[in-house]
């Protein structure tokens, strides 16, 4: 049974939203200086490379990550490719077979550069909110910064989401991942007050298969 990393690797080439503050890794004390041990500092936004949203992050009144429900992170999940289509809605999605399929990952970008912010992605339209949860799905992950158009303001599919209980991963590396249904772990990191959190995503196939 192997686990395979789904995860961007956060370092200093990792693409970023324009304007939003870059990853970077420092280390703060060196051995040398504290004779005993390197210590290491980050800064980043928490929504650079793999990471979960928290309702917060588009809504005031939402709740931060840390009052997340961790199980919707954990557990089976289905893996389709949706990369031919032109835009993922109710009508796409009723296409491929989603009962059972408590958690939704998406294969959306022909190629997955984590180097490169994209300047065009396939964004969820509104109504897979209500669909997903007809379907019982808490958790969909998109292989792309977001599953709102990149310029969108009223961040329609982050609520319609929401108010259907389902949970967001985004940034996911999905591209040599094939179709199907596998086990998932992405925590997300127990920080108070956040409107997101990097996390460390991976699957593996149900049933000990290999991929």
């Amino acid at each position: 049974m192997t686990w395979m990393d789904i995860t961007q690797p956060l370092g200093p080439t990792i693409g970023h939203w324009p304007g939003d503050t870059p990853f970077s890794y420092t280390t703060a004390f060196t051995k040398q200086q504290t004779g005993s041990v390197n210590i290491g500092k980050i800064t980043t936004s928490l929504h650079t490379g793999t990471h979960a949203d928290a309702p917060f992050h588009f809504l005031d009144s939402g709740p931060k990550i840390s009052e997340l429900d961790i199980h919707c992170f954990i557990g089976q999940a289905r893996v389709i490719d949706v990369s031919a289509e032109s835009i993922i809605n109710k009508e796409a999605l009723s296409r491929f077979h989603l009962d059972g399929a408590e958690r939704l990952l998406l294969k959306t970008a022909v190629r997955s550069n984590p180097g490169v912010f994209p300047e065009k992605i396939t964004a969820i339209h509104p109504d897979c909110g209500p669909y997903l949860k007809e379907k019982g799905i808490c958790l969909i992950g998109v292989d792309v910064p977001s599953v709102d158009q990149l310029d969108s303001r009223d961040m329609a599919a982050h609520h319609a989401l929401y108010e259907n209980g389902v949970q967001i991963l985004e940034n996911l590396v999905l591209e040599k991942i094939n179709p199907g249904d596998y086990e998932l772990i992405a925590l997300p990191l127990l920080i108070e007050g956040a409107d997101g959190s990097p996390v460390r995503a991976v699957i593996r196939r149900r049933g000990g298969g290999v991929e």
